[in-house]
C-alpha cells in the first residue's frame, strides 16, 4: 500500500472511488434535475426549445389527464349507464337519432359523444354519424367491465378525501361495508342478504381472469380442484368445462357456498362439483384436491393472515400438490399504476389488505411452505399475475 492507497498486481497504486461518493454525485444531479423540473422559467424553455417540445406537452397532458381523471370516469359511466355502447353496436346513428334513443336533449347528447370521442370510447363518422370507438367496443356484452363501472361509485365517495383515509380517521367506509367480510368479526354467520351484492360482481368480473388463468396454466393434468374463497363458483365452473374429468370444490362462507350450488347445478356440474361453507380464517379446508387455487384473495389480507391462509392451503394438500396464486401484482412492467395506484388506495379503502410484488409473494409461499414457486405469464398481466407453487412435507421447507 503506498500512501493509504491499494495498489495493482504489479504493486502501483490504484485509486478509488467510494460507493458513498458515486451516490453524493447521483443524487447531486437528482436534485439539479428536479430544480429544473420544478422551475417555471425551464418549463417554459421546455415548452418551446424544438428537442425538449414534444415531452414537455406530453408530460402537460400526462399531469392534466391525472387532475382530469375522475371526469373522464364519469364519461364512461354515463356511457355505461345510457347503453350507449349497445345502441351503437347495432349501426352508427345520427346525434339526433341517439339523442332520441338516450332521452337527452340534442345538445346534451352532443356534449356526451364529443366528450366520448375525446376519449376515444366513440368515433366520429362523417359530419354527424357516430360509431363504436377502440375503447368503447370492448364494452358490449362484457358484463365484468359493466359492473366495475358501476361498482367504482361507492369507491370514489371512499376517495373524497383520501389523507382522512391515509391518517386512519375514516374507517366506516362504504368499500368495508360493500365488503362484508372485510369489517365482521364472524363472518362465517354472515347471512344471504350480506353477501349477495359482493358475490354477484365477483361473479361478473372472475370471467376477466378465469380465461387468461386457465391458458395459462392447463388442468387436464389434476383430478380434483378446490378454490378457496372462490365466490359462486365461476372460476370452477369454466375449469370443469375445460377439463371434462376434473373434480371440482369450492370452499367460501356458507351463503356463498349456497349460491355456488345453485350455479354448478345450473351448469350440469353437480356430479363432480362440490361446495363447502366455511370460515378459512377458522376452520380446516377440505382435502383430497391436487391443486389449490386462490383468486384475488391473498391481496385482500394483511400478511399476517395472508400467511395464514397459505399454511391452511399447504396442509389441505398432499406433498409435491400445487398451488394456483392469481393476484394483481404490484410492480408489473407496463401495469405499475394497476398495482401501486388503483388496489393500493382500493384496498386501504376496504380496510385491509395491499398489493404486492411477485417477490413478497413468492417470499409468503416459502414461509408457508411452499417450494419452487414459479411465475407462469398470462396474456394481459394487467389484469392478473399468475403464481405456482409446490407443497412441501409438513416440515416446511425453507
Amino acid at each position: 500500500m503506498l500512501g493509504g492507497l491499494p495498489e495493482d498486481s504489479h504493486g502501483r497504486p490504484v485509486r478509488t472511488v467510494s460507493v458513498d461518493a458515486a451516490w453524493s454525485w447521483f443524487e447531486r444531479w437528482q436534485a439539479t434535475r428536479d430544480r429544473l423540473l420544478a422551475s417555471p422559467r425551464f418549463q417554459r424553455w421546455a415548452a418551446a426549445f424544438p428537442l425538449t417540445r414534444p415531452i414537455a406537452r406530453r408530460r402537460a397532458r400526462q399531469l392534466f389527464d391525472l387532475c382530469a381523471g375522475f371526469v373522464y370516469t364519469q364519461i364512461l359511466l354515463a356511457c355505461v349507464r345510457l347503453r350507449l355502447f349497445e345502441i351503437l353496436a347495432e349501426r352508427p346513428q345520427t346525434t339526433g337519432e341517439l339523442a332520441r334513443r338516450l332521452s337527452l336533449s340534442r345538445e346534451s347528447a352532443d356534449r356526451l359523444l364529443a366528450a366520448a370521442a375525446a376519449l376515444r370510447l366513440v368515433e366520429k363518422r362523417g359530419d354527424d354519424q357516430f360509431a363504436l370507438g377502440p375503447l368503447g367496443a370492448p364494452m358490449v356484452g362484457n358484463a365484468g367491465l359493466v359492473a366495475m363501472v358501476e361498482h367504482h361509485s361507492v369507491l370514489y365517495g371512499d376517495l373524497a378525501d383520501p389523507v382522512a383515509l391515509l391518517r386512519g380517521e375514516h374507517r366506516d367506509t362504504a368499500l368495508s361495508r360493500y365488503w362484508t367480510y372485510a369489517s365482521s368479526d364472524r363472518p362465517v354467520e354472515l347471512q344471504a342478504d350480506h353477501v349477495s351484492a359482493y358475490t354477484r360482481l365477483m361473479a361478473a368480473s372472475q370471467p376477466l381472469v378465469a380465461g387468461e388463468i386457465l391458458d395459462a396454466y392447463p388442468l387436464r393434468r389434476h383430478h380434483c380442484l378446490l378454490d378457496v374463497g372462490g365466490g359462486d363458483g365461476s372460476f370452477l365452473v369454466s375449469a370443469a368445462q375445460r377439463a371434462p374429468d376434473l373434480r371440482v370444490i369450492l370452499f367460501d362462507l356458507p351463503p356463498v357456498a349456497d349460491r355456488a350450488r345453485t350455479r354448478f347445478a345450473a351448469a350440469g356440474i353437480s356430479d363432480r362439483a362440490t361446495a363447502v361453507g366455511g370460515d378459512f380464517h377458522a376452520d380446516p379446508l377440505p382435502t383430497g384436491a391436487d391443486v389449490i387455487s386462490l383468486i384475488r384473495v391473498i391481496h385482500d389480507h394483511d400478511d399476517v393472515q395472508a400467511l395464514s391462509i397459505l399454511e391452511s392451503v399447504r396442509r389441505a394438500l398432499p406433498p409435491g400438490g400445487t398451488l394456483l396464486l392469481a393476484e394483481p401484482l404490484a410492480g408489473t412492467r407496463g401495469a405499475e399504476p394497476v398495482g401501486d395506484a388503483y388496489f393500493g388506495f382500493y384496498l386501504m379503502a376496504m380496510g385491509q389488505g395491499r398489493p404486492r410484488t411477485r417477490a413478497a409473494l413468492e417470499a409468503l409461499l416459502r414461509l408457508a411452505g411452499f417450494r419452487r414457486p414459479r411465475w407462469v405469464r398470462t396474456r394481459i398481466p394487467l389484469q392478473t399475475g399468475l403464481l405456482v407453487a409446490r407443497s412441501a412435507p409438513d416440515s416446511p421447507w425453507r
